[in-house]
C-alpha cells in the first residue's frame, strides 16, 4: 500500500483512488481509501518506532537482502524490551 505519489507504479502497487474532478468519490471508494490509510499508518508508525529506538536503522548502508534481517532482529528486541514477546 502506498500513497498517491506512486500512482501508475505498476501491477501489485496498491494506491488510493483519486477524486475525479469536482464529483465526490463513491462510498465504496472512500471506504477503500480509508482502509488503505489505516493499514499504511500502522506500517509507517512501526517503522518510525524502530528507527527512533535503533539509530542504526537510520544510517544503514547494508545490502537490501540484509536490511530485512536486521529490521526483524530489531523488532524482536523491541518486543522483548517492552514485554510483548510471546
Amino acid at each position: 500500500m502506498t500513497d498517491l505519489g506512486y500512482q501508475g507504479a505498476g501491477i501489485g502497487i496498491i494506491t488510493p483512488i483519486k477524486q475525479p474532478g469536482e464529483c465526490p468519490l463513491a462510498l465504496d471508494n472512500r471506504a477503500l481509501n480509508k482502509l488503505q490509510r489505516g493499514v499504511r499508518c500502522l506500517g509507517e508508525r512501526g517503522f518510525a518506532v524502530l528507527t527512533q529506538l535503533w539509530r542504526l536503522l537510520q544510517h544503514i548502508k547494508a545490502s537490501p537482502s540484509n536490511i530485512g534481517t536486521i529490521a526483524r532482529a530489531a523488532l524482536v528486541l523491541t518486543r522483548f524490551e517492552h514485554g510483548r514477546l510471546k
